[in-house]
């Protein structure tokens, strides 16, 4: 049993100003592991409050970009002895498969936003001006970040967010998702013990209404999202009102097109993108697009690897598939199922809860064959391990197929031809596409077309998301601003 009593408040641990908590359940046994205070409306003013003085008034937003990424190397630095803990922690409190290493993944991503800090031009030099003046344009700090992190990713999404953040200059209010509070204790541990500043960071495990008081204070300048299209449209909608800021990461429904020269080592690639993180991730690849000249043949394929993957205890290295988060996200998943049957899909491997595992909130793999792109189970985001099998005719169509979403987040080609591939990913309206892998990686942006978001996170994008740009105009022969 995890417990604790405390929160942090401008890099300072404090009493919660409310006595209401937030219980923490194992989804592999239903079990009570934890517990944590709820983060109230008073504690969101608090903390916004903290770095509001911490941006206006203190040094953080005035260091150098260099002295900051420092800061964020010692982070880095007392986080890293914790990855093993951390991964433990992750899929204790979400269910998601330890082998996925969901507590760690996010590390790398910190050597690179300090590497990056070390050399970014927050000034840069343009001549040109008509009067033959010249220009400097600056890059500064964004402001309050209120960054609201998901379950499905308790601590790398969070470190998505507030590195590049701070390495930007920004203060940072993170609201945890209530499923998932106690990994971040780790990630607030390791703050304090790098000397983070005063104000500079909170983080706050809260419920909806912790959320909607930290969209809503007017002392943030930006709101950085991550989660499902619904909440995000919401979001949206207030930060407009208020004239801010906001990145949105939202919902995917991401096509994976199996050319017709595919081999059984993409096929099964294509099936791992599409169920990795138990199908509880935005990018995964749910829908395949099969060739009808093979379709009997990979669908069988894809039944006998998907019923091969091991389903069990996240905690057990060996497993693929774990719980889903909640009694309410696997019975989300379950109404898809008898959905995808009603609207006459063909189910080819699992749709039940796996035999054995009576306590816990598990579901199979599963695969509805001979589905229709218009189906409610092609074009809605389940947020489980439901794939389904799409047939197509010729190249152009699949390419119709995938891009016929009002989401465009993810996506795949996989082929034997990598050329082919490429000139087939080109033609796909969504955010990021793999040929022959996911396609995904720290160093480059992050985001999605259409209705899958605003904004993009990660890589050099990810950290200019946390600035403003400012022009200071030049007169003709000045020096000012130039290098020595």
């Amino acid at each position: 049993m995890i417990e604790h009593d405390q929160i942090l408040i401008g890099t300072r641990w404090t009493r919660a100003q409310s006595d209401r908590t937030l219980s923490v359940h194992s989804p592999a046994t239903g079990e009570l592991v934890g517990r944590v205070p709820l983060a109230s409306a008073a504690d969101v003013d608090a903390a916004v409050g903290a770095a509001r003085r911490a941006f206006d008034e203190g040094p953080w937003p005035w260091l150098a970009t260099s002295e900051r990424a420092e800061l964020v190397a010692s982070f880095a630095a007392a986080l890293e002895p914790l990855g093993a803990v951390l991964d433990e922690t992750v899929s204790l409190e979400s269910g998601l498969p330890i082998c996925f290493g969901n507590g760690r993944a996010g590390l790398a991503m910190l050597d690179y936003y300090v590497g990056l800090g070390q050399t970014f031009a927050v000034e840069e030099h343009r001549p040109g001006r008509p009067d033959g003046g010249s220009v400097l344009v600056r890059y500064c700090p964004g402001g309050v970040v209120a960054a609201i992190v998901p379950w499905n990713g308790p601590v790398n999404l969070a470190l998505a967010k507030l590195v590049p953040a701070l390495i930007a200059g920004c203060t940072v209010v993170v609201k945890t998702a209530p499923e998932t509070p106690l990994s971040s204790y780790r990630v607030a541990d390791a703050l304090v013990a790098a000397g983070i500043p005063d104000g500079v960071v909170s983080i706050l495990p809260g419920d909806r209404d912790t959320g909607a008081a930290l969209v809503r204070h007017p002392g943030v300048d930006r709101v950085s999202f991550t989660g499902s299209t619904a909440a995000g449209a919401e979001i949206a909608a207030e930060c407009g009102r208020a004239l801010r800021r906001v990145n949105l990461e939202l919902g995917g429904k991401s096509a994976a097109i199996l050319l017709e020269d595919v081999d059984p080592d993409g096929l099964a690639t294509a099936l791992t993108c599409g169920l990795f993180f138990n199908g509880e991730a935005c990018s995964a690849l749910t829908r395949l697009l099969v060739p009808k000249a093979r379709y009997a043949e990979l669908v069988d394929r894809t039944v006998a690897h998907v019923e091969g993957l091991p389903v069990g205890d996240p905690l057990d290295p060996s497993t693929f598939i774990g719980p889903m988060v909640s009694e309410r996200q696997r019975a989300k998943v379950e109404e898809y199922v008898a959905l995808g049957r009603q609207e006459g899909a063909r189910l080819v491997a699992g749709g039940r809860r796996p035999p054995g595992l009576d306590a816990g909130w598990y579901v199979e793999p599963t695969v509805f064959a001979d589905v229709d792109n218009d189906m409610r189970v092609a074009r809605e985001e389940v947020f489980g391990p439901l794939l389904c099998l799409i047939p197509y005719d010729g190249v152009d169509e699949a390419v119709r197929i995938a891009n016929d979403s009002n989401l465009g987040l993810g996506g795949g080609v996989f082929t034997a031809d990598p050329e082919a591939g490429l000139a087939v990913a080109r033609r796909l309206r969504t955010g990021h596409v793999g040929v022959n892998c996911q396609g995904q990686d720290w160093v480059f942006p992050f985001g999605g077309f259409k209705d899958s978001g605003v904004g993009r996170e990660m890589g050099l994008e990810g950290l200019l998301l946390y600035t403003e740009l400012q022009t200071v105009g030049l007169p003709a022969g000045s020096t000012v601003g130039l290098p020595a």
